[in-house]
């Protein structure tokens, strides 16, 4: 328990809101869960400007904001790699879900939300960015970048199947026996995925 504190205490957080009330709860909701509040924004374009200032560890973007709107600045700030984001949405906004994602979104809450919804957000969002960043290390053309993504997606599901893993667990897996058997990531999930086929699948160690 300490160790997810700690590394809580690390995640350096932006929020951009133009509820001053929202910004405020969710503020207070990630101080207490140990998330350091680095900095806050009204609108899109000031959010912008402070990700690339700060350099923070997660974005949180309302998707209506004046000035240049959350999928916008989600669009700037995923696009330049700055940090993960996730999209704040209202009930009558979940056809827009899809268009955070294609912005590069993380994960998205769903407003009103609870601070059990948030925290498994900001996770989701922090794995799924440090995934990305792996992949990308191990392969420079998008095509390959693209179908490695999908070879892993389908060994981690294979891991979470037969050992009950969870998807940060498994591709912390898959990455620590690339890294320990010198091998990509790509050739640790297809050799995965051929021994689930055949019915054996060598244990995890850890």
């Amino acid at each position: 328990m300490a160790e997810t504190q700690t590394d809580a205490e690390r995640r350096r957080v932006l929020i951009a809101e133009d509820e001053a009330l929202i910004r405020l709860d969710l503020a207070e909701m990630l101080a207490e869960e140990g998330y350091e509040v680095v900095g806050e924004a009204g609108d899109g374009e000031t959010a912008v400007k402070l990700a690339e200032e700060l350099k923070p560890d997660l974005v949180i973007l309302d998707i209506k904001m004046p000035i240049m709107d959350g999928l916008a600045a989600a669009e700037r700030i995923a696009g330049a790699r700055i940090a993960p984001v996730i999209i704040l949405t209202a009930f009558s906004q979940r056809d827009l879900v899809e268009r955070a994602r294609a912005a590069g979104a993380m994960a998205y809450l769903v407003k009103p939300f609870q601070k059990s919804d948030l925290v498994p957000a900001v996770e989701i969002a922090l794995s799924r960015y440090s995934e990305i960043a792996a992949l990308e290390a191990e392969v420079a053309g998008l095509t390959d970048r693209l179908e490695i993504r999908k070879t892993v997606e389908r060994a981690k599901g294979a891991l979470m199947t037969t050992y009950g893993m969870t998807e940060p667990q498994a591709f912390k897996w898959i990455q620590r026996t690339a890294m320990d058997h010198r091998m990509t990531m790509k050739e640790v999930a297809e050799r995965i995925l051929a021994e689930t086929a055949g019915g054996e699948v060598a244990q995890p160690t850890a």
